[in-house]
């Protein structure tokens, strides 16, 4: 499950850089997505993927059973989750405003715009 889950990072990350090195604003603004993704799923793997074990203590015991799954991983997770929403939708409003401005998404031509400009 681990290695499953590491290639799929490593694809994630690969595919989220290859992305942003395109000239399309919007490409970049893909490649960001994927690469939170890969992030995300890079800490789930680092913390390890434990199945059917809430880090809670059972009624009646004094201690955990078995090893937990890593609360702190989890946690980390969901924030990332909330904050790449805040970006992506800062992103997509920031990508609306350069198009109606400049009528184009292309790096270079903006470029060449500002610099005449």
């Amino acid at each position: 499950m681990t290695l499953l889950l590491a290639i799929i990072v490593g694809s994630l990350y690969a595919s989220g850089l290859f992305m942003m090195l395109r000239r399309s604003i919007v490409k970049l603004a893909f490649g960001l997505v994927l690469l939170g993704h890969g992030t995300n799923l890079l800490l789930l793997t680092v913390a390890g993927v434990v199945r059917g074990r809430p880090p809670l203590i059972p009624k009646g015991g004094a201690a955990l059973d078995a090893p937990p799954a890593d609360p702190v991983a989890q946690a980390l997770i969901l924030t990332a989750i909330v904050i790449s929403f805040a970006v992506i939708a800062f992103t997509i409003v920031l990508l609306h405003r350069v198009h109606r401005t400049m009528g184009s998404d292309d790096i270079d031509s903006l470029e060449s715009e500002s610099a005449d400009a």
